[in-house]
């Protein structure tokens, strides 16, 4: 692996992690088109690229999620007693749901990944706020919630923030405790996906040098390790910028970057 290879992936590690402390986002939708245009470049096989795209971009969670619900913690702002209640639903979920991603050939999913951006990035330019409607279901419905946020999350290698805040909103939960409860669950996401995302690529032939299933190990230290450098200088730097007018110009990166997807998907 040449040096200019490992400065891309740090550099990359130091710009999504600094993403992800000013815009309290996720890096899994920057990370997956960026990863899939570098490991295409480095002519990884055309047929798992972006499932060790989306693999490595969701094994990178397990750090930068800690970094971020630490935060959160310390603000007393995550509510635990809803985190404990869909966290059972999500590691199955997050176990389903890169076994349906590994089924799916490359185009289908690199597709499935642009449109869930492109919706993303739609919430983040709408001005519509939340309604919320009732209450948060009992252990049934908190699990059946878990376990749909856990497999579309294992799906696209994201923290599941764009799915759960917005339930939770919806039943009542304060939007500052909704965004600190939904870090928490990044963690819980990351880890049975990437178990998920390994064993389901275990016996796949053809992988780079590096992987372990899908998951590509050199990519996932670097970018990994960058991030948590810059994670918490995004964190301070978002007291003192105009976050929303960051989330506006970032919303319409993501456009750029779900249009590579699509393309990718046309291509495939």
């Amino acid at each position: 692996m040449d040096i200019s290879f490992i400065v891309i992936l740090v550099l990359l590690g130091l710009a999504t992690g600094f993403a992800a402390g000013l815009l309290g986002i996720g890096g899994g939708m920057i990370l997956v088109p960026l990863f899939t245009l570098i490991f295409s470049a480095r002519g990884f096989p055309p047929d798992h690229v972006v499932h060790i795209a989306i693999a490595t971009s969701l094994a990178t969670i397990l750090f930068t999620s800690i970094s971020s619900v630490r935060a959160h913690h310390k603000r007393g702002a995550v509510i635990w007693r809803i985190a404990l209640l869909l966290v059972p639903g999500i590691l199955v979920g997050s176990w389903i749901g890169p076994m349906i991603a590994a089924r799916l050939n490359t185009a289908v999913l690199a597709g499935f990944f642009g449109i869930f951006v492109i919706f993303s990035a739609w919430k983040m330019l709408s001005k519509k706020k939340q309604a919320a409607g009732r209450q948060l279901p009992g252990q049934m419905g908190m699990s059946a919630a878990g376990a749909g946020i856990g497999t579309l999350s294992g799906m696209v290698g994201a923290g599941g923030g764009f799915i759960s805040v917005p339930f939770m909103t919806w039943c009542n939960v304060p939007i500052h405790n909704a965004v600190a409860t939904s870090a928490a669950l990044g963690f819980p996401i990351a880890l049975a996906g990437t178990l998920s995302n390994v064993y389901n690529g275990w016996s796949m032939s053809g992988l780079p040098a590096g992987s372990v299933g899908f998951v590509y190990l050199p990519a996932f230290a670097a970018v990994a390790l960058a991030s948590i450098l810059t994670a918490p200088l995004g964190a301070k730097a978002a007291h003192a910028l105009d976050v929303k007018q960051l989330k506006t110009v970032f919303a319409y990166v993501l456009f750029v970057l779900a249009a590579y997807m699509l393309w990718k998907a046309v291509r495939s």
